[in-house]
């Protein structure tokens, strides 16, 4: 099971990426406190700080070659063994168990992670997927909003587009491997509004007051504790933020959220609906959400059950 201690060992939790013309030194770098920091480099060019906790969860060289360029590994210790274990396991579902605490369990399956990929990016832009939630869900120039569960970064790159230059897209996912190669592609790809981190499986650790939008796209159902999960999510909106729901109509452990029993979930920690839409290009539906009321104690929280 994934605990606090665990999740302690993990030796890095976030990318930033450095950009600067050519001569401009560490001065010539911007930060956002909350968001993270983008770091000038000596030469031009983009090139990424890469974390790798271990071979087996990383399965890519020491040195990545960026650019003619080649950057060694840096960082603190690598995680213990056991940590590692629950990192590498062949199992993704059985990872996303943890302890009891104060937050009820869903009185539901929860599906188990299976891939960092729900679709071939080519099909998904034939449908216009992203384009089509992007405008159905206000995503304007400026705009700051977090990708949870991005996986391989199909929405993480077309927001970055659609905010421009102005705005910031925080993509993040929970397994390290995954994160690195979407920190590759950021870099690659020369995305100087995304940062890229590690979140928790029930703490997307996002910083207070600070997201326009939140996307959550096929990547509901399989949170292991909901409940907990929105919660910790909640104080992270600006006022007037949404969460943005994408999944399937159809039970949890067929990788789908039927609408009812996410609007209770979600109703349940403290949001309401705001509006919601069929989404046959995205396999599904759209669902948004807004913070109303007070935030319930968790001990409070009364889990939903369709039927």
């Amino acid at each position: 099971m994934w605990t606090r201690a665990a999740l302690q060992l993990l030796p890095c939790k976030e990318f930033w990426v450095d950009r600067a013309p050519h001569g401009q030194g560490s001065s010539g770098g911007r930060s956002d406190p909350k968001l993270g920091t983008i770091r000038a480099a000596n030469g031009g060019g983009v090139t990424p700080s890469i974390c790798r906790e271990h071979p087996s969860v990383t399965p890519s060289a020491r040195h990545l070659p960026l650019q003619g360029r080649s950057f060694k590994r840096f960082g603190p210790p690598r995680a213990s063994i056991a940590a590692l274990a629950l990192l590498a396991g062949c199992d993704p579902g059985a990872a996303l168990q943890r302890a009891p605490g104060p937050f009820p369990a869903p009185d539901r399956p929860v599906s188990r992670i299976v891939s960092s990929r729900w679709s071939n990016e080519e099909e998904r832009d034939r449908l216009r997927e992203a384009e089509t939630v992007m405008d159905k869900a206000g995503i304007a120039p400026g705009m700051t909003v977090a990708d949870i569960g991005a996986g391989e970064g199909y929405y993480t790159i077309r927001l970055a587009q659609r905010v421009g230059p102005r705005g910031r897209v925080l993509a993040e996912d929970i397994f390290p491997a995954v994160r690195d190669t979407l920190a590759e592609r950021v870099a690659r790809e020369r995305l100087q509004s995304v940062s890229v981190r590690l979140g928790a499986p029930a703490d997307p650790k996002l910083p207070d007051a600070s997201f326009d939008r939140v996307f959550m796209v096929h990547m509901y159902h399989e949170i292991a504790q909901p409940y907990e999960f929105l919660w910790r999510m909640r104080p992270s909106l600006k006022p007037g933020g949404l969460v943005i729901v994408v999944d399937a109509n159809r039970p949890t452990e067929r990788h789908g959220t039927p609408p009812a029993l996410l609007t209770c979930e979600f109703r349940a920690v403290g949001y309401e609906l705001a509006f919601t839409d069929n989404m046959p290009s995205a396999g599904g539906y759209l669902a948004a959400f807004r913070p109303a009321g007070t935030r319930p104690e968790p001990g409070a929280i009364k889990p939903c059950r369709l039927g």
